[in-house]
């Protein structure tokens, strides 16, 4: 058996893969000084399972991974194998050749692995043993362990040997095997109380599966019956079917008939109907007079009361009495406060009588008290008697034996305290050495911290630009979020709008034609409206607003011919191009000649905030609105239509064609006006809604690719600074791994302190309740040994001097009871007479009570009746 190669990856200094192959023999590596001579012997104890850093070289077990150089970066594991040629079998494994790989992450992981195959570390240090070699047996002598193994004492030596000799893996196994059988008995003992309770358990288990059984058996009948129901409700129910079957057809006849007369009701009813709409207004008027009738009645019903009230006070008045004379009450006060006199005399006889019950119910408390007291210490006499009696019974053997089993856990007991106390000696002694290692490597951290300077701060800086670009990218990302959304409702709103301007009615209709029906559209979409005015235009216009577009009279002709033979609604239609020329420009004409006043401030004519797709339409429209104002309020409608310098600039002062319409949609003309709420936008509105819609929808639109390339900018600039951070965060490990290995020394020697102050304090802990258990103990024995003499006196008495004949009255152990029997009774006694004289004291004080109460009503009652015959007395004088 030899190593016949090793394969080295990113371990220390072996960023690249580099495998060395070896011969049978002797093999040398030689080397300048930091050419990785020594990490090679490293890499031969670390695959073979070596755990401490510091054998290592290093700080922490993660500085075995490649840290990277000025031209390479850091590597993320680090991974050796290595080959053994077993073709003398002396591995325990049925391979010619085995490979062991172990591999180590950076963040602690290892994974180990033989030929392939992923197994744990006691897998190979189990392999390793078998052939004399491992992380703990002395194949690898580095520098300085030579002079260790010259200069050792003789026991050292003898471990060395052993070692060699192969008796460490034993050794091992020994350890395990230990271990093992201390868990192997804890389990036993917790095995055994499981046992114990499980017996204790049987009995009820066995009562439960019992009824259980018996559970299901009349569960079993239950449901037998049940279906034997079931059956029957089956079989009365298909009959019940049958008969609803034939009810069903003659409530069908029924209620043919019932549908016939309620016809003839319903035409009935219909007349009725007519002939109470006819009596509405006499109805109304009988109601007026009913109601009228019904406040004269209670108005004369409160006349009445009222005068009933005042015969009433007139007349009690007149019958009241002398002061002599009972009052209102009939009862006389006199009469009611000498009887409260008398109540009260019976009040205080009783409070004599409480008074007296409860001094007898304090002695009859002492007595109760003293008798139970002396019943109880005859009780512990006998008691004690009847104990002292068993335990001759018995028997001397037992209390001996269980003296000397009190005797042997004492010396077991004292025996474990003396390895206690020598056991905290060992740990203090040794959280000592290790708190002055600590100190002595304290002092060194200081030059460790000094190459640290400065990079916190490059650092910080770093994480503060990227902080920034993050935050730019969030707002910036918040504001594409907010853009796309706008365009989704913005969009939406467009598509509502669109659908909402397709209505399905006559218009519609003729829409989905087009031009083949000769629709050249709607009104609304051919013509422009100044933003602000739509309500305003909607409301002037009415029903042309609506209305659709045709090229020629015939076509809209056409069109109200086939709305009507389709059943698809109506719809109102406008022929600009039907309106002739000659009409239009005399129109224009007049309209040019006439002279307009011009409008006051706030005010415009309804023609100056339109346009229309086409001529025709423009003059047909602005004939629709010759004479419109738009006016902001109703107030200045109202002083429009009514301006006299308004009406002159018409033709012939007309003012039935000055028309005002508000901003709201009301409209004002001369001695009329129309306007209120509505049920819903007009189609001119909601055209223009559909326009702004989009143009909104263009804008967030915009919002979005603007944002979307700040994004991709800041994007990059986060980039950069995480790359910057990253660089400095590099920079700061390295800085720390030269201080990791300061650390994990003063962590390891501060968890040797901490354990040894922790096993200090464990087995201080156990030395106090070993000294418990001992103290408890001897008091047992003590106890013991007491009882055991008095038992063995008793035992001479007896067989010295043989008991008479049990005297009446002895109990099972021959001690006279009676005494016991007359304390019991009278205790018993005095228990009956406490009761009885605590209950004669409660019914005393209930009577007292109601003495007291009865007394306060009776004078309670005087008083009123004196106020009330006082009131009286007032009322007669008044």
């Amino acid at each position: 058996m030899y190593v016949k190669s090793v394969t080295l990856r990113g371990f220390k200094s072996f960023a690249s893969a580099t495998t060395l192959r070896l011969e049978p023999g002797i093999t040398c590596i030689v080397g300048p000084n930091g050419s990785g001579k020594s990490n090679v012997v490293d890499a031969l104890a670390w695959v073979m399972g070596e755990q401490g850093a510091k054998s290592l070289r290093g700080g922490k077990m993660e500085d075995v991974v490649f840290a990277g150089t000025s031209g390479r970066p850091p590597l993320g594991r680090a991974e050796v194998s290595m080959s053994i040629d077993n073709t003398d079998g002396a591995l325990p494994i049925d391979y010619t050749e085995v490979t062991i790989t172990r591999t180590m992450f950076r963040n602690g992981g290892s994974d180990y692995a033989i030929n392939g195959t992923s197994c744990r570390l006691l897998d190979i240090q189990e392999l390793l043993s078998d052939s004399g070699i491992g992380r703990e047996m002395h194949v690898i002598v580095g520098q300085g362990q030579l002079d260790q193994v010259l200069r050792a004492t003789p026991e050292e030596r003898r471990g060395f040997i052993e070692e060699a000799a192969g008796v460490l893996k034993h050794r091992k196994r020994k350890e395990r095997a230990l271990r093992k059988l201390e868990t192997m008995e804890g389990n036993l003992t917790r095995l055994g109380d499981l046992t114990s309770e499980i017996r204790r358990q049987l009995g009820p288990l066995g009562r439960q599966a019992q009824t259980a059984r018996r559970a299901a058996g009349i569960q079993a009948e239950v449901r037998d019956a049940r279906l034997r129901l079931l059956a029957d409700d089956i079989v009365s129910a298909t009959a019940a079917l049958d008969d609803e079957i034939k009810a069903e057809a003659i409530l069908v006849e029924r209620r043919k008939r019932a549908e016939e007369a309620l016809a003839e009701v319903t035409a009935t009813v219909d007349e009725a109907e007519r002939r109470s709409a006819e009596a509405v207004p006499a109805l109304s008027k009988a109601q007026d007079l009913f109601y009228s009738a019904s406040a004269l009645t209670e108005r004369l019903q409160s006349t009445h009361d009222l005068a009933a009230e005042r015969v009433r006070l007139t007349a009690a008045e007149a019958g009241d009495g002398s002061r002599a004379q009972p009052g209102p009450g009939g009862r006389d006060p006199e009469r009611l406060m000498e009887q409260a006199a008398e109540v009260r005399e019976e009040e205080g006889v009783l409070a004599q009588r409480v008074s007296d019950a409860r001094e007898v119910l304090v002695l009859a408390e002492t007595a109760r008290g003293e008798a139970e007291a002396t019943y109880a210490a005859e009780q512990a006499r006998i008691a004690k008697l009847q104990q002292a009696a068993a335990d001759r019974r018995e028997g001397l053997a037992r209390l001996a034996g269980q003296v000397a089993a009190r005797r042997s856990r004492i010396e077991a007991a004292e025996a474990e305290l003396g390895r206690l106390r020598e056991a905290e000696a060992a740990s203090v002694a040794r959280a000592l050495a290790a708190e002055q290692k600590f100190a002595a490597l304290e002092v060194t951290i200081n030059d460790v911290e000094r190459g640290e300077e400065g990079l916190d701060e490059v650092f910080e800086n770093a994480q503060e630009q990227m902080q920034a670009a993050q935050e730019q990218v969030t707002h910036w990302q918040d504001s594409l979020r907010s853009a796309q959304t706008r365009v989704s409702s913005q969009t939406a709103r467009c598509e509502a709008l669109e659908m909402s301007l397709h209505r399905k009615d006559g218009a519609a209709a003729l829409l989905e034609r087009g031009s083949e029906a000769g629709v050249q559209g709607t009104v609304s979409s051919l013509i422009t409206i100044r933003s602000g005015h739509e309500a305003q235009i909607a409301a002037a216009l009415g029903w042309v607003g609506d209305a659709l577009v045709m090229s020629s009279l015939d076509d809209g002709r056409d069109g109200l011919y086939w709305l009507r033979e389709q059943e698809q609604g109506q719809s109102a239609m406008i022929v600009p191009a039907a309106i002739r020329e000659e009409d239009s420009a005399a129109a224009a004409e007049a309209a040019a000649d006439q002279p307009i006043a011009p409008l006051p401030a706030g005010a415009i004519w309804a023609q100056e905030v339109i346009d229309a797709a086409s001529a025709d339409l423009a003059r047909s429209i602005r004939g629709h609105l010759r004479g419109v104002a738009l006016v902001p309020e109703a107030e200045q409608a109202l002083a429009l239509i009514t301006d006299p310098a308004l009406l002159r600039g018409f033709t012939g002062g007309n003012a039935a064609e000055v028309v005002a319409v508000t901003q709201d949609g009301d409209i004002f003309g001369p001695g009329w006006m129309r306007g209120g709420s509505s049920s819903g936008p007009s189609a001119i509105e909601v055209a223009s809604a559909l326009e702004q819609a989009r143009s909104d929808v263009a804008r967030a639109v915009a919002d979005a690719e603007r944002a979307s390339f700040e994004l991709q900018r800041c994007t990059e600039t986060l980039t950069q600074a995480s790359t910057a951070a990253d660089a400095a965060l590099s920079e700061l490990h390295h800085s720390d791994a030269d201080m990791a290995a300061v650390a994990e020394q003063l962590g390891q020697l501060g968890a040797t302190i901490r354990g040894a102050r922790a096993e200090r304090d464990r087995t201080q802990h156990a030395i106090s309740q070993a000294t418990a258990s001992i103290e408890t103990a001897q008091e047992e024995v003590s106890g013991l040994q007491e009882r055991l003499t008095q038992a063995q006196q008793a035992a001479q008495a007896e067989s010295l001097n043989e008991p008479a004949n049990e005297a009446p009255g002895a109990g099972p152990s021959g001690v006279q009871t009676d005494l016991r029997d007359d304390l019991a009774q009278a205790a018993a006694r005095a228990r009956s007479a406490e009761t009885e004289a605590r209950l004669t004291l409660r019914t005393a004080e209930e009577r007292a009570n109601a003495l007291s109460g009865r007394a306060q009503g009776l004078e309670a009652a005087a008083r009123d009746e004196i106020d009330a015959r006082r009131k009286a007395l007032a009322r007669r004088e008044q």
